[in-house]
């Protein structure tokens, strides 16, 4: 089984939108617009992005973007920080890890998985 798309509200669609294009390479497929965006992975996963007001995550919520290599986390991490966002250095966990708050209200994790 398969998961194969999801549905996440956000403070801003607009903002999300480019911060998921910038960092993971999801590719919108949606017009243009303020309140609604539909993104894709390489794997065809679908991401829509909702407009919301004082949308607010549950603390540990959060969704992933495993990585092929530890250069990979690396290359993000370091691209992120120098992008001015609040990022600590991956550690290792139950991979090569590290999370960020992303613009829309909910926390991103990239990570290289152990054994993979």
């Amino acid at each position: 089984m398969k998961l194969s798309h999801l549905n996440l509200t956000v403070n801003d669609v607009d903002t999300t939108r480019a911060f998921l294009e910038t960092y993971f390479h999801m590719k919108c497929v949606s017009p243009s617009g303020k309140g609604f965006a539909v993104m894709y992975d390489d794997d065809q996963f679908v991401l829509t992005l909702m407009q919301g007001k004082d949308v607010q995550y549950p603390k540990t919520f959060h969704i992933g973007f495993p990585q092929e290599s530890r250069e990979d986390v690396d290359y993000i991490n370091q691209r992120l920080k120098e992008d001015g966002y609040q990022v600590g250095s991956p550690i290792e966990s139950h991979g090569y890890t590290f999370y960020v708050r992303a613009p829309g209200g909910f926390t991103v994790e990239v990570i290289k998985r152990k054994g993979k």
